[in-house]
């Protein structure tokens, strides 16, 4: 399942207020494997943060979760913001994880060069 995290906690906190969050809660904990994409594009608030260690904690040890993300893994820990919480949550993501640091231009910045069209021919 792909989410972004930001959508991701949006929907948590939706469901919280419409009574979803527990049959939300037990399907992110089923996925075989979770990515959560643009990790770090906002900084958690103490609900964020809950509820990010809720659906790690579930998955922790028993299914794949993959974050991808713009910023190095030594920023994360001021994204999430409580330092506590924090460990938390960084000591069940990346329990036993591979880390890929990937080198290079955008894939995006790359495509949009293949596509864009200059006037000049």
């Amino acid at each position: 399942m792909y989410l972004r995290l930001t959508l991701l906690l949006r929907d948590l906190m939706i469901a919280k207020g419409d009574g979803r969050y527990p049959k939300l809660l037990a399907t992110l904990a089923k996925v075989d494997v979770l990515l959560l994409d643009d990790w770090g594009l906002m900084k958690m608030n103490a609900e964020n943060r809950r509820d990010l260690l809720e659906v790690l904690e579930d998955r922790h040890g028993r299914r794949s979760t993959i974050a991808t993300s713009q910023l190095p893994i030594e920023e994360w820990h001021a994204v999430i913001g409580d330092p506590t919480l924090a460990d938390a949550i960084l000591d069940r993501l990346a329990h036993n994880a591979y880390k890929i640091n990937l080198r290079g231009e955008s894939m995006r910045k790359r495509q949009a060069k293949l596509t864009s069209t200059t006037g000049s021919e």
